[in-house]
């Protein structure tokens, strides 16, 4: 590829929602915009966080000269601690972001021990970072979180124009909106390329106020008769604030459940973003003295996370907090793509415990999206007029009818480019072709584990959840290879009409196949093998299940 080639390449969020993030290459030069994470689907047994591959990054990181942070979701930050942990080098990493994003960045890393990876370096809207052969000026853009951030990236083949996740609010509660004479200026400047948000294309119009949630909150907190326990994102700073605010003049104290919510505001407060007075906020303790009409309770939740307050409290399995008969719940969320199941549990939970419950179904003033509806992604078109668009943050269907979309507003269908993940479009003299592809994919992260839930890995624990696990012990002698007494047959998760049966038949089944085995010194593995191999037929056999087979060899 040409030196003078800018080529870009997604590492996430285009044909799936989450795990954001975006690789610029100039010459020898890498630039990453946004490193998210995206939650596992239920398939994904024991799996904490699905993560962008890396690799191509963490094998040259010398070349990477920042990361730019267009808001602080984790679908945008929350990879950065392990996207670090596999980053060898010598330097700390420069993290440009809006204070708030960092603020929430660097709670993170001091939790993975990481602090001094990273060189966090905040930015406000109108300042330009000269990054090597880039150049990049944040731009103010409205969304669900406070100080967002988009970016034009100047390079020396273009202008590029990154939206981040935006919309369009006329009136934003804290006043924040998008910056649309920037855009238009840039648009008059010459807009090479525009990577623009695009999950919400499928809903025409322009996205509603988030005036309208603060309005519909604070009617549920007047008529409220008991407690009111409000449960959204947790960086939701805007719309905590404002629950905070309306309960406040109502005569309501706020208390806060759940660590990351908890954490999430501390931040907030010191840099500013809580305009409230200081006997708002009071501890769990407190509230629970004070009457339930003057009480409102901020817990996490949203998603239906079953070790989250809101769950366990449904669950009654919460000590600190019991569900009262008129407590009222409000989901102030939509669930994100494969929570749906989930989140319907712990309202049908928090139902049966007697709690009044309001979400979107019943009240979609409870929520609105921080994303552009159709009119205004065609109204961030018409500001920038770019030659070419590229759709971000949507499953394909998203991207394709993005591509529909950019054509009604002037760009021709072959200037927009519906990308796969590691996919590289490189921009010339000539203008832009595709140009292969690099190492890229989902890496799963178990614990602190990073990559090692392999296919073999997630197969294993999908037969575990499905069918159970036999554990089968024997004890032969040291020498002789000899059984020396019958062997123990345990089953955990396996169920059958017969299991009694089948478990006596299957412990006969292994003491006759080793018996049959003869004398000598006995083979680990061999006897192993054996076991397997005598009961998987049989166990299939005789229930259609393929349980995990688990030997246990004692030589003694």
């Amino acid at each position: 590829m040409p030196s003078d080639t800018l080529l870009i390449s997604p590492l996430g969020g285009v044909g799936e929602v989450g795990k954001n993030s975006t690789l610029y290459q100039y010459d020898n030069h890498l630039l990453l915009v946004d490193a998210g994470v995206k939650f596992p689907e239920e398939a994904l047994h024991g799996v904490d966080l699905v993560i962008p591959d890396f690799g191509y990054v963490t094998e040259r990181p010398d070349d990477l000269i920042a990361i730019l942070i267009t808001h602080g979701h984790e679908d945008h930050i929350g990879a950065i601690p392990h996207l670090l942990m596999q980053l060898e080098r010598q330097e700390p990493v420069p993290i440009y972001g809006a204070p708030l994003a960092l603020g929430f960045i660097g709670v993170k890393l001091k939790e993975h021990g990481l602090r001094e990876a990273a060189d966090l370096r905040p930015i406000g809207p109108g300042e330009r970072l000269p990054l090597g052969p880039f150049e990049a000026e944040a731009i103010s853009v409205n969304h669900s979180v406070p100080d967002s951030l988009a970016f034009a990236i100047r390079t020396p083949v273009g202008l590029i124009v990154h939206t981040g996740d935006f919309k369009f609010d006329p009136t934003p509660v804290d006043g924040a909106t998008t910056d649309a004479d920037t855009f238009r200026r840039l648009g008059d400047e010459g807009v090479l390329a525009l990577l623009s948000d695009c999950v919400r294309i499928e809903q025409p119009g322009w996205t509603p106020s988030e005036r309208i949630v603060s309005e519909a909150l604070g009617e549920i907190l007047a008529k409220a008769p008991g407690r009111v326990i409000v449960t959204t994102f947790a960086s939701n700073i805007g719309r905590l604030r404002e629950v905070m605010r309306a309960g406040y003049q109502l005569g309501r104290r706020a208390a806060v459940v759940g660590r990351s919510m908890d954490e999430n505001l501390k931040v907030a407060r010191e840099l500013g973003f809580l305009d409230l007075p200081t006997d708002v906020m009071i501890d769990l303790r407190s509230a629970q003295s004070l009457p339930p009409n003057q009480v409102v309770l901020l817990a996490t939740g949203s998603q239906g996370e079953p070790t989250s307050v809101l769950s366990r409290m449904g669950a009654g399995d919460y000590r600190p907090l019991k569900i009262l008969p008129q407590d009222t719940v409000v989901f102030s969320a939509t669930a994100v793509p494969g929570n749906e199941e989930t989140v319907a549990q712990s309202i049908d939970n928090l139902f049966r415990r007697g709690a009044r419950v309001i979400y979107r179904a019943l009240n979609e003033r409870v929520h609105v999206s921080g994303h552009a509806s159709r009119e205004e992604l065609k109204h961030m078109i018409e500001l920038t007029r770019p030659r070419y668009c590229i759709p971000l943050h949507g499953e394909y269907r998203m991207l394709v009818l993005y591509r529909e979309l950019a054509a009604e507003a002037g760009v021709p269908p072959e200037s927009v480019f519906v990308m796969e993940i590691g996919d590289v479009l490189a921009f010339g003299p000539e203008g832009a072709e595709r140009a292969g592809a690099i190492p890229s994919g989902s890496v799963l992260v178990d614990g602190l584990t990073i990559g090692g839930v392999t296919r073999v890995v997630l197969r294993d624990r999908r037969r575990l959840a499905a069918d159970g696990i036999i554990v089968v012990s024997v004890a032969v002698d040291r020498e002789t290879g000899e059984l020396l007494s019958a062997p123990d047959v345990v089953a955990r998760g396996f169920a059958s009409p017969h299991d009694g049966e089948i478990l006596e038949e299957a412990r006969d089944r292994v003491e006759r196949a080793l018996r049959r085995v003869g004398q000598g010194e006995p083979e680990y593995g061999f006897l192993m093998d054996k076991i397997k191999d005598t009961l998987r037929l049989f166990i299939y056999e005789q229930t259609r299940q393929r349980p995990m087979i688990l030997p246990v060899v004692t030589e003694v």
